[in-house]
């Protein structure tokens, strides 16, 4: 399949899997902290990708383990732990719709740091899915009150990492294959999440319980899905599209994630779902051809 076509199948599967994502993150902290789901949303994923990558860590260069570093701290470490202490607080769907920044950023940061070009009607179309991300950003926020919103920051800040993630791959890291990228990032990230799970007690403190053993479950398909495969194939889009294209799936994960928030009791109004078809508009002209 030639890339123009194999990049939107890779879009709407990444949609599709990070849009569960949230819902299996929020189910995973009924029994854990947010610091243990994302430590061991790390480990579980470094686990995966070893067995299934690790003579690829023969590929990378000395030159490569700077940027995969900078790369796996900023594009997958935070964002583990300060998405699982934003969904504590505030609904999935939410947090989702506060992902979709994330193009946003890319675009800003892409310019200003990565000398990225982009065209007048890329910014438009970002503009215009940013509308309805605040639309659905106001309309939670009425519905929910009690929420506490000091948390979004977190995935504002996250937004910003995974921005600066899609532009370090792509202009560093792109004479690496998916898997190299993907399996060199959970590696350099296995000593640091060993050294949090030490400081914060988890291998004297923690129990097996029933909940704690249905929220790994959830864990276990969040990690090996969610992060490992995704990741792997979020990496293959970088490099077969451009960066604006790779981070427009933010605008697409909302749906899937409000959907899942309707299953799981979360409100959902008829505005929110016309912010939904605004921000597909933003993917369009993001995305378009001449």
């Amino acid at each position: 399949m030639e890339n123009k076509k194999l990049r939107w199948v890779y879009l709407i599967a990444l949609s599709i899997i990070w849009g569960s994502s949230f819902i299996l993150m929020k189910k995973a902290l009924i029994g854990l902290t947010p610091v243990q789901v994302g430590a061991l949303r790390i480990l579980i994923t470094s686990l995966f990708l070893l067995l299934i990558g690790f003579k690829r860590l023969l590929r990378i260069k000395k030159r490569h383990w700077y940027y995969l570093t900078l790369n796996g701290f900023v594009g997958t470490f935070f964002p583990a732990f300060l998405f699982a202490y934003a969904i504590e607080k505030i609904d999935s769907s939410i947090a989702s719709i506060l992902n979709s920044l994330t193009p946003l950023n890319t675009l800003i940061f892409g310019a200003l740091i990565f000398g990225f070009g982009f065209r007048k009607r890329q910014l438009i179309g970002v503009l215009i899915g940013l509308v309805g991300t605040v639309l659905l950003i106001l309309k939670g926020a009425e519905l929910n009150p009690n929420q506490d919103y000091f948390y979004a920051s977190f995935i504002l800040i996250s937004s910003v990492g995974y921005a600066l993630n899609v532009n370090i791959l792509k202009k560093y890291l792109h004479d690496l294959d998916a898997l190299s990228i993907t399996v060199g990032n959970f590696v350099l990230l296995i000593v640091p999440t060993l050294v949090v799970l030490w400081f914060t007690d988890f291998f004297t403190t923690f129990e097996i319980t029933e909940s704690s053993k249905t929220s790994i479950l959830y864990l276990v398909i969040l990690s090996v899905i969610g992060t490992g495969i995704a990741k792997i194939m979020f990496n293959r889009l970088i490099q077969i599209s451009n960066p604006i294209f790779s981070s427009s799936v933010t605008y697409l994960i909302p749906i899937v994630a409000i959907s899942w928030g309707i299953f799981d009791g979360e409100k959902i109004t008829i505005i929110q779902f016309g912010s939904g078809f605004i921000i597909l508009l933003g993917v369009y002209l993001v995305n378009r051809s001449k």
